[in-house]
């Protein structure tokens, strides 16, 4: 296999698992969290994997 056959697969195995995340699950810019809401008073969601499972305390 050259480099061009390597290239050839990945984009279209990249494009493939695009087309499949797209049909799954269409995006939706109005249900996405906004990026930055500093000072809005919306609660802080999302994932950090270092953060914590739980509470202390809860």
């Amino acid at each position: 296999m050259t480099r061009r056959h390597i290239m050839f697969a990945a984009c279209g195995l990249l494009a493939a698992m695009l087309a499949l995340d797209l049909r799954t699950s269409p995006p939706n810019p109005y249900n996405a969290p906004a990026m930055l809401a500093l000072g809005s008073g919306a609660a802080p969601v999302g994932g950090f994997c270092g953060a914590p499972a739980g509470t202390p305390g809860s």
